[in-house]
């Protein structure tokens, strides 16, 4: 077999290959051995007809189609091996000549990892950060625990403070035109919770059940929605009802109440230790995400397009999927933020993407050049972990699943490797 390699850029070549004649009659013999059994003649049993009366026999486009199928799983696979080449997609093969098994020239278009120039991560130091817990961080807890456990009464007067109402309202824009995401119906609203805008709950204070009121308000500068940051909205507000709330005593009773506490200071001790552990499960992320970030800013790798490509699509479903349980549609939040589809995907999918995929290719190199290995003991240790926390048998039989066993073994090889990035880090 002969191989001429043609770079076209540094992720992507084409690799001509020219068979070996004597390869090509093998090929040939393993292709009419896979059709000796559709193959039937009188005085012979199935799958026992002689190779020479197979091919008197077989149907002649069937015999070329099989043996040029097997011909190419077999031959640019071996071509890609011995130009050392690590494809990323399936290549786009156009046969260049084809005398029936004695020459075959084809040609493989494909797409391949480019050249990856890691940076010295071992030199990479990020310290964990110091983390503490405050009295009023405890206290906040103690307080949204007594709020869940406060008791709710109707009442005919005008709301207060600290009152919850129940409301519908909706918003529109200076044309008069309505705003996705501004609207609602039978919504709770804790006044003074500032859960909304600034004053848009003021509005509200003095306002009795069934009163409706209009008014406008400017969003904040820095709202999360562009399009809506710094706009002027009016909004209709119609109270269905107005609860009094009355939070119970924070004591030693409300500590019982609420779980296995003997008494305050046993429930503040809980509340204590677990942010305490949020906060160092945070730190410890973040100092990953700074050790990741550095050194893929520092290495050089060449991206092939169709990986940017593939990972844009993945990050658009994965939002549309999240905008879905915020129950705001795509064409909602693309009205809302200002965007089309294309600049929406050029702006803010595409250099995720191209960030993601860089730095899983800079993991993937880094886990290459370090050894790092996972075994089948672990995949299975990780599987036996996740069914502990499904009861689903479905969940249980997708995760026995080849594909699934794969992708815990990729997870489980970045998360290996960025534990050793964190202990060059120390």
């Amino acid at each position: 077999m002969q191989v001429k390699r043609q770079n076209i850029t540094d992720t992507k070549l084409t690799l001509t290959v020219s068979a070996d004649p004597k390869d090509l009659q093998t090929i040939k013999q393993i292709t009419l051995e896979r059709l000796r059994s559709t193959v039937k003649l009188p005085g012979f049993r199935e799958g026992k007809v002689p190779i020479n009366l197979v091919e008197k026999n077989v149907d002649q486009q069937t015999l070329q189609t099989e043996f040029m199928d097997e011909a190419l799983n077999q031959l640019y696979p071996q071509a890609a091996k011995n130009e050392k080449i690590r494809p990323v997609d399936r290549p786009k093969i156009s046969i260049k000549k084809f005398v029936p098994y004695t020459d075959l020239e084809f040609e493989a278009e494909v797409e391949i990892l480019g050249p990856i120039k890691l940076a010295n991560y071992k030199t990479i130091k990020k310290p964990l950060k110091k983390v503490a817990v405050t009295e009023k961080e405890v206290d906040d807890v103690l307080d949204n625990l007594a709020v869940r456990q406060s008791k709710k009464t109707e009442v005919s007067r005008s709301a207060k403070d600290s009152d919850e109402v129940w409301i519908d309202f909706s918003g529109v824009d200076s044309k008069n035109q309505s705003i996705p995401g501004a609207d609602g119906k039978d919504y709770p609203l804790v006044l003074g919770s500032k859960t909304f805008i600034p004053g848009f709950e003021e509005k509200l204070v003095g306002k009795k059940a069934k009163d409706e009121v209009a008014f406008t308000l400017t969003f904040p500068k820095d709202y999360g929605a562009k399009k809506l940051a710094g706009q002027k909205v009016t909004f209709t507000v119609i109270v269905k009802k107005v609860e009094e709330v009355t939070k119970p005593k924070i004591d030693d009773d409300f500590a019982k109440n609420a779980g296995p506490f003997k008494n305050l200071a046993g429930l503040r001790s809980d509340i204590k230790a677990q942010l305490l552990a949020e906060k160092q499960k945070q730190a410890l992320q973040q100092q990953e995400s700074d050790i990741i970030r550095e050194v893929t800013e520092k290495s050089t790798v060449s991206i092939p397009d169709s990986l940017v490509t593939d990972q844009v699509e993945r990050l658009l479903q994965d939002f549309k999927q999240d905008l879905t349980y915020r129950g705001l549609t795509y064409p909602e939040f693309l009205k809302q933020e200002g965007f089309t589809e294309e600049s929406y995907k050029e702006k803010v999918l595409l250099p995720e993407a191209k960030n993601r995929v860089k730095a899983g290719l800079v993991l993937a190199e880094i886990a290459e050049k370090e050894s790092i290995s996972v075994s089948s003991d672990e995949v299975d240790t990780r599987i036996q972990t996740l069914k502990a926390q499904y009861t689903d048998p479905k969940m249980h039989e997708e995760l026995d699943k080849e594909d699934s066993k794969r992708d815990i073994s990729s997870r489980l090889m970045t998360e290996k490797t960025i534990n050793q990035l964190v202990s060059y880090s120390k």
